[in-house]
């Protein structure tokens, strides 16, 4: 796969971030009709430039940090500079490969993990999580309910890019229910109710 190189800062950071081109010239017809599966992993988002400069404003040492769909793999890259363990999981087997490239040439330790929040076996294994990791994941609505369900299973704590979506009213809705929703600058934060 060709990839372009940007520079990125987040917050203290200066990250070498590595990406498609084009991410609309990957859109594949018959992946799309299997699972309705798009190159989202692709963009380079705001939401996860964000997230990644709030995280690295944050004391990570030593905690065992997830990110749901790490796309290229930003605020991954950003915990575990900051002394996290980091298991970064997507449902694009691609996503893991240039987030593991782009952990690499940052000179920061990621594990990667092939993940399907509608299947998270291997996600639960894993639990608890102390902290969760989300960039701009609400792009599709089948996502909200997902998320809802699987979230308070991994974690007390999660950090949240949204730039702002539809379907994020109806997520914050209901997750109001389990969890008390701060913000920390762009990123909303949400904590376990007690």
């Amino acid at each position: 796969m060709q990839l372009v190189e940007d520079h990125i800062e987040a917050g203290p950071l200066r990250l070498s971030i590595l990406r498609p081109p084009d991410p609309d010239a990957m859109i594949d017809e018959a992946r799309f009709d299997e699972d309705e599966f798009m190159p989202y992993w692709a963009e380079l988002w705001a939401s996860g430039i964000a997230l990644a400069a709030v995280v690295a404003a944050r004391d990570v040492r030593e905690r065992h940090v997830l990110e749901l769909g790490c796309g290229l793999g930003l605020p991954s890259i950003a915990a575990a500079l900051g002394g996290a363990e980091v298991l970064a999981t997507d449902w694009a087997p691609e996503a893991l490969d240039v987030t593991q490239q782009n952990a690499e040439r940052n000179g920061a330790r990621v594990e990667t993990l092939l993940a399907d929040w509608s299947r998270p076996t291997d996600l639960l294994a894993r639990a608890p999580f102390d902290l969760v990791l989300c960039a701009d994941v609400l792009y599709e609505p089948r996502n909200v309910d997902a998320l809802l369900e699987l979230l308070p299973q991994l974690t007390n704590e999660v950090l949240l890019g949204e730039p702002g979506r539809a379907t994020a009213g109806r997520f914050f809705e209901g997750a109001e229910r389990r969890w008390v929703i701060g913000r920390e600058g762009e990123v909303s934060v949400l904590r376990a109710r007690a």
